[in-house]
């Protein structure tokens, strides 16, 4: 699907800045931070803009958030092509050497028996080590 499809498959309005992000997170082969999408958006980067931007796609459910510390935050597109199916609780894989971020769809994040009264929405796990590149 391309940046006015997945806009328009989710009712969300389509505006310049949203789709130049769609457009920068299609590109990009693993999860993006504020500023490396800065580059990419260009004339269409506002902070304010962006931000606004980024809380109506992830509460649409056309990306979602990943807080990887204090000071970083990445950005993913969720996988719209295959059946409309999202995946925010999955795992992710943060690498200290080279700083990426692997989404690891394949594992899910555990679901906590609570005590009684409390209800988990979600669950967010990061995986701090070293990716295969940098384990060489």
């Amino acid at each position: 699907m391309n940046a006015t499809e997945i806009l328009q498959h989710h009712e969300v309005k389509k505006t310049a800045p949203r789709v130049a992000i769609i457009q920068a997170l299609q590109k990009g082969r693993s999860p993006l931070s504020e500023s490396e999408l800065k580059d990419d958006l260009g004339d269409f980067y506002d902070r304010t803009t962006f931000y606004r931007s980024m809380q109506t796609l992830a509460e649409a459910g056309v990306i979602h958030r990943i807080v990887v510390d204090n000071v970083l935050v990445k950005y993913v597109l969720n996988d719209c092509e295959h059946g409309h199916h999202h995946q925010p609780d999955h795992v992710h894989f943060y690498c200290q050497q080279c700083k990426s971020l692997i989404c690891m769809d394949e594992l899910k994040t555990p679901f906590y028996q609570l005590p009684s009264g409390f209800k988990q929405q979600t669950c967010e796990v990061i995986i701090r080590g070293l990716c295969v590149k940098c384990n060489q």
